[in-house]
């Protein structure tokens, strides 16, 4: 029998506050789909036209001028306003017309405010017109699957995060075939223009159908996405006309925000280093950013490390005559002795925890591990041409792939090929841990790329550190720093004199934080300096007080780690990328409008405040340069790197050391608080373009 005052079932079902806080729309959902991003001044007019611009200069590639000469000779253009415009560009605004769009690659927040901007601006000039997404990125061109998009579809997306509204795909157009599929698809739909939103490949895809689709008097228009920010783009002469990439901000914030309550959770339990691997599979900007937005103890640029100049060893070997060739550039085991550095550092100030971020392509910028995955990528894409079956069916294991590359030193591989991989090359591979091998030898992502995130970069440096922590602990130069105060206390209650006791265990014992002796590694080593200095006997015991000081000398290193990458992609936007993908819809239209195709739809001056916001298209085939993908060269659109010597990475070189705090001052955390579309507290821009636009 239930009990008298208890609910029934039913009742609490049926309850009101029951449906309203479970219900699939909260709050925080109802107020972003009401908010209503900013319009660039310029949207304001009723037209617009284009201004060419050739004063920003991008050089031609040959292969690109070649392969896409009807859009290789594309200018910068400009969108000015067009009030004075002619009747004929003002029938040709309001004509009834039919877009397509598809969202290519990962998921970057922001994306349905691409399709938002673009569908209220083109329903703006003619509500009869219709815009139709193609389902699951470009396979839904190829196989034309699409939706109509609709007011309703619209509304329930805006300001909301992921490409759930129509899905992504990794699908590349890349032959005769696929182009005549993707032509008659949009012809069948009749089709004006095409808008492709995604990240370089996306874009590189764009333009090709640009190409393809010229003859036939359909626009496609590329918008920039990824949350890596390595789509910016600079002239020859270095003015920036696309700063960073839509989605950017937001997986910095949203991944800086769960690193700081890492910071607070490591300066609340003091006993873990957290170690943070974020997104950026090729370049650092994300973790450059998260160390603005966090203020972590340890954040690792790769471009830096690609950089890396170890003097020290120069001067040796100049004083041997001679040329230390591996001075140039950084190793794995380098690396870690720079992070144990710190580490052991703030342990001598009582501070044997903190945060450290590091990008996940960084090993690509490590000189051992880049020469491997350069042959090792050449190997398999040999294999692939060579043979009918893929290099990762023939050799499912671990084991499998190894025998093969052993087979390859012995002179056993393909006749007539001199083989890339040497004897040399297998002793070094066979002395990394087996799940690293194993991650270098991961089957390759759909454009050949090696698959950083399916490597456990953390855990690998994390070994290597740990091992070299040890030695350095056996020789007593990895302790724990006691705080003064909290040794006066512990000795207070003892019949001991803590000053003499201070000389005879420490090494500073003048300093706020007190450092055991290096020649003291051991309670047995403890001993035998208290029964040399006669404070004790060789029959006593060791004071406990001074035991108890020793025991929390001894550092244990323990460690977390985390993988940022998912969660941030799947982000709602942020006030800014809010602003900055509704714009970027807005500017995809007005390029159709006035006729252009091949160009990628951007927004110069994005480092600055609102009010400087340009709308411009890019020719994307100016963008275009030579990499090698499976093992032979392609057109790809060229990913910007950290550049070490902009604003901000100069900045976060002299506030770095700062913020490691490896010294009696506090750490000096930031907390960036949660993403946010709105409100005074909200950024209106990356920390990073603002330190930039200095």
């Amino acid at each position: 029998m239930e009990p008298l005052n208890r609910a029934s079932l039913e009742f609490l079902l049926n309850h009101p506050k029951t449906g309203y806080v479970t219900s699939d729309v909260n709050t925080e959902t109802i107020e972003r789909r009401s908010f209503s991003p900013k319009k660039i001044k310029i949207f304001s007019s009723k037209y617009t036209n284009i201004k060419e611009c050739p004063e920003y200069k991008l050089s031609n590639n040959k292969e690109a001028t070649k392969l896409l000469p009807d859009v290789i000779n594309n200018n910068v253009q400009r969108i000015i306003p067009g009030d004075e415009i002619t009747e004929k560009v003002k029938k040709a605004f309001k004509k009834r017309r039919n877009l397509g769009v598809f969202f290519s690659g990962g998921p970057a927040p922001g994306g349905h405010n691409v399709i938002a901007g673009l569908y209220d601006e083109v329903k703006k000039y003619n509500s009869e017109s219709k815009v139709f997404g193609f389902l699951s990125g470009p396979d839904g061109l190829l196989e034309s699957k699409y939706v109509e998009i609709t007011q309703s579809l619209v509304d329930a997306y805006r300001n909301m995060g992921g490409f759930s509204m129509i899905k992504t795909g990794r699908t590349k157009i890349d032959s005769r075939k696929k182009m005549e599929s993707a032509l008659k698809t949009c012809r069948d739909i009749g089709l004006e223009a095409l808008v492709v939103i995604g990240g370089d490949d996306s874009n590189t895809n764009a333009v090709f159908l640009a190409q393809q689709f010229k003859s036939a008097g359909i626009k496609v228009i590329g918008v920039p996405k990824t949350i890596d920010g390595d789509i910016q783009i600079k002239t020859d002469d270095n003015e920036t006309l696309c700063a960073i990439s839509f989605g950017f901000h937001t997986a910095a914030r949203a991944f800086s925000q769960n690193i700081s309550n890492l910071t607070t959770d490591a300066s609340s339990d003091i006993k873990y280093w957290h170690v943070c691997k974020v997104m950026g599979r090729v370049a650092s900007h994300l973790t450059l950013e998260c160390a603005f937005q966090t203020h972590a103890n340890l954040s690792f640029v790769g471009e830096e490390l690609a950089d890396y100049t170890d003097h020290q060893r120069i001067e040796k070997a100049q004083k041997q005559g001679i040329i230390d060739y591996t001075a140039y550039g950084i190793t794995l085991r380098h690396w870690s002795r720079l992070i144990c550095d710190t580490i052991v550092r703030r342990a001598a100030c009582g501070k044997n925890f903190g945060v450290m971020i590091i990008p996940e392509g960084i090993l690509e910028f490590i000189n051992e591990i880049q020469v491997f995955i350069i042959k090792l990528n050449t190997i398999i894409a040999d294999y692939n041409r060579i043979h009918d079956i893929d290099f990762h069916t023939s050799f499912p294991t671990l084991n499998t792939k190894l025998e093969y590359l052993r087979r390859l030193t012995r002179g056993m591989g393909e006749q007539n090929k001199f083989s890339i991989w040497n004897l040399r090359d297998d002793d070094l591979f066979s002395q990394l841990p087996s799940f690293f091998r194993e991650g270098l030898l991961v089957e390759r992502d759909t454009h050949g790329n090696f698959q950083f995130s399916q490597v456990k970069t953390e855990e690998i440096i994390m070994d290597m550190v740990k091992e070299y922590l040890s030695i350095l602990k056996e020789q007593g130069k990895y302790k724990v720093g006691i705080k003064r105060s909290y040794y006066m206390s512990i000795m207070k209650n003892s019949k001991l004199i803590p000053d003499e006791i201070a000389e005879i265990i420490f090494k500073n014992p003048e300093d706020k934080y007190l450092l055991i002796k290096e020649s003291i590694i051991s309670l047995k080593t403890l001993k035998q300096v208290l029964i040399n200095s006669e404070v004790i006997s060789q029959d006593d015991n060791i004071p406990e007080p001074i035991t108890r000081i020793f025991k929390k000398s001894d550092p244990k290193f323990k460690t977390q780690t985390h993988f940022y990458g998912y969660d941030g992609r799947g982000s709602d936007p942020t006030y800014f990328d809010c602003n900055y993908t509704y714009n970027l819809g807005i500017t995809a239209f007005h390029l159709i409008a006035n006729g252009a195709t091949g160009q990628m739809a951007a927004i110069k001056n994005l480092e600055k405040k609102f009010d400087k916001w340009e709308p411009i298209g890019i020719p994307i085939a100016k963008l275009m340069h030579l990499e090698e993908r499976k093992g032979k060269l392609e057109l790809v659109i060229e990913k910007s790197l950290v550049d070490l010597d902009s604003n901000a990475f100069r900045i976060f070189k002299v506030l770095r050391e700062g913020w490691m705090a490896a010294d009696e001052n506090p750490d000096r955390y930031r907390r960036p608080g949660p993403v946010r579309f709105a409100g005074i507290a909200e950024e209106d821009r990356p920390i990073t373009l603002l330190l930039n636009s200095i």
